[in-house]
């Protein structure tokens, strides 16, 4: 079957959401086109991991209402072929969609645990695999979360929250050990503990298999843990295949301009597949986050429309672990220079990330209401050092 759309999105996530909204804005007229491997509409995708298990939020209320637009949602379908030349995406089903413009809205893949262990192993991303641990925890179910990363240290609490026994199994030497100073690192991995979460570090699985009831793991030394499921929070991968088919310009996700505009006239690229220049932290960037998957997706919108819009905001995103709450700004590295303000330790408080005197990052440790402080702070040349970041914040009193 063929289908023409003057607008076509490939991707069916938050940034597809953004920018059809952002495109009917501009033109009432048009025809949008989404194609999207989920069966699922466009939802939004931080309640998976925080105010779905906390029943903030139904999944009837993620959804981001797409519909409203008038947009041709094509779900359950993967674009594999795109051909610049005659303006032609073929997905894998056999369809062709002919677009005038079109955005790559591609998003990510969760990087794969090497195991066996069939369902009862969730990569976890999306809300069918939200939907299916779901229904497969309850009240004292024991559950491995490989990770301690973004999604692992969430999805960790999330489940604890619930009542499930969870054990949490990673690398690296702390909760957040890349992102966090040690001595905060070092209080998660106490906090988990007394939130009744087993704290694996230094841990790496040699294997797996599928028992009756669960999946068993070989952990270091021959030493074997029974779960019930296994939740896998390590990291994902940019979603670019198409993009490398279509002969355009990829390095670490999709390379755009300022106007989300990919190397091909006529294709833009938005959220976490695209690799976008950050003039305040003076390197390009991918970002994995709410902000720059809304953000983007309205300025390839608008652009993409006829409209003059630029990206030049740098995101932030944010996290809930527990009762601790967090918004971040630019780079959280634990290799670079980290200069700590607390008003009470590991509680309340500011860390800034510093490299050659310029900010370039900043946490906001259950500190509110700071984020465009945050990231004018970032934009200023410096240069700075501890003493003149300290207080440069403000903590609510």
């Amino acid at each position: 079957m063929e289908h023409t759309h003057d607008y076509l999105i490939v991707g069916g996530g938050m940034t597809a959401d953004a920018a059809a909204k952002a495109i009917r804005e501009v033109d009432a007229a048009a025809s949008i086109g989404i194609v999207g491997a989920e069966n699922h509409a466009p939802y939004q995708r931080p309640p998976l991991s925080k105010a779905l298990w906390k029943g903030d939020k139904t999944v009837a209320e993620i959804d981001l209402g797409t519909a409203a637009t008038g947009a041709t949602l094509h779900l359950g379908r993967r674009a594999v072929m795109a051909d610049r030349k005659a303006h032609v995406v073929h997905d894998d089903r056999g369809d062709q969609y002919h677009y005038r413009r079109l955005l790559l809205a591609t998003g990510t893949s969760p990087r794969q645990l090497p195991l066996e262990g069939g369902e009862k192993i969730i990569h976890f991303r999306t809300l069918d695999d939200y939907q299916a641990l779901r229904g497969q925890v309850e009240r004292g179910s024991i559950v491995g979360v490989v990770g301690a990363g973004f999604i692992g240290a969430e999805i960790a609490a999330a489940l604890a929250g619930v009542g499930c026994e969870v054990c949490m199994l990673f690398p690296d030497a702390h909760i957040g050990a890349l992102r966090y100073p040690d001595g905060l690192a070092k209080f998660l991995d106490d906090y988990y503990r007394q939130h009744g979460v087993i704290v694996r570090n230094d841990t790496r699985i040699a294997g797996s298999q599928p028992i009756d009831g669960g999946v068993e793991l070989t952990l270091p030394e021959r030493e074997l843990l029974r779960v019930q499921l296994v939740v896998a929070g390590i990291g994902v991968v940019p979603n670019v295949a198409l993009a490398e088919q279509a002969g355009l310009a990829v390095d670490n996700g999709i390379l755009v301009n300022a106007h989300m505009r990919t190397s091909d006239p006529d294709i833009w690229a938005a959220g976490d597949v695209a690799n976008f220049r950050s003039d305040a932290l003076e390197r390009n960037l991918r970002v994995e986050h709410e902000d720059a998957a809304l953000s983007q997706g309205r300025v390839a919108g608008l652009s993409m429309a006829g409209k003059d819009a630029s990206y030049d905001t740098l995101p932030f995103f944010y996290s809930d672990l527990f009762d601790l709450g967090y918004e971040a700004v630019g780079l959280l590295d634990a290799r670079l220079q980290m200069v700590e303000d607390w008003k009470v330790p590991y509680r309340e408080g500011v860390v800034y990330y510093l490299e050659h005197g310029r900010v370039r990052g900043v946490l906001l440790w259950n500190v509110w209401g700071q984020v465009d402080a945050a990231r004018a702070l970032i934009a200023e040349k410096g240069p700075f050092d501890a003493t003149t970041l300290k207080g440069r914040l403000p903590v609510a009193g």
